[in-house]
């Protein structure tokens, strides 16, 4: 996997010229909220999709907005305590292609990281692989642009592996402990999905939900499904799944 080649000086100033003269009256379109739910009337399962977006350090907060500056919340996400933030970032790929107004989800971590669909991926000319969050060893970097500075990450933008987060409680009933991995089921009047190779991330207090990306969402047309079902996995001792 080759990294997202690095832009000199002279190309960051010109990107950060770009993105002051947008916000003084450009016309880049909002990046909207993070995530949008389907949820099956019959049960309690919720099947989010993930919007491209990032999580960011404190340190990259202040870099890219000023010193001291905190992030505002915008909206409350599914899980409790997770929110998605007022602020917004430009993301760079090679040859200076751009995403110009990328979420930021808080709260923050210890790792900055961005999460895309494989169209975003494509759009921006990076190659970024499927990972698990905070799986971002040897991924492709970008350069992140906000109105008082730029952060260029060296990795750390991946296309999201989809997952369910659910409580113990939850695993029990669905007979899945941590780690595990599941299908979803998605019945919609255009179509009938199954996908494959939910990760389970199970705690103490994660309500029950399901999180794909954009392109997911939309080949099993989520917004219209009529059904939504999660089923167990049985093990693969195939190379793909011993390599995870």
């Amino acid at each position: 996997m080759t990294a997202a080649p690095s832009l000199d000086r002279a190309a960051i100033e010109r990107i950060v010229r770009q993105i002051v003269t947008q916000q003084s009256g450009g016309t880049a379109k909002s990046g909207g909220t993070a995530s949008s739910n389907s949820q099956n009337s019959q049960s309690e399962l919720v099947v989010s999709i993930s919007a491209r977006h990032c999580h960011l350090t404190d340190e990259h907060v202040e870099i890219l907005f000023g010193p001291g500056h905190t992030l505002t919340p915008m909206k409350d996400l599914y899980q409790d305590g997770f929110y998605a933030a007022e602020e917004t970032v430009m993301v760079v790929g090679p040859r200076k292609r751009t995403l110009p107004t990328v979420r930021i989800l808080g709260p923050t971590r210890p790792f900055s990281q961005v999460e895309l669909a494989f169209t975003d991926s494509i759009s921006l000319g990076i190659n970024a692989p499927v990972r698990h969050s905070g799986k971002i060893e040897g991924t492709p970097g970008c350069v992140l642009v906000g109105p008082r500075g730029v952060v260029e990450l060296h990795e750390g933008v991946i296309r999201a592996a989809r997952h369910v987060h659910m409580s113990f409680r939850d695993a029990g009933r669905y007979g899945v402990k941590n780690g595990d991995l599941m299908k979803l089921r998605v019945e919609s009047p255009m179509s009938t999905m199954v996908m494959e190779d939910l990760l389970v991330r199970a705690d103490e207090a994660s309500k029950l939900e399901v999180h794909i990306d954009t392109d997911e969402g939309n080949a099993c047309y989520l917004d219209g499904a009529t059904k939504v079902e999660l089923l167990k996995q049985e093990p693969c001792a195939c190379e793909k799944h011993k390599s995870r």
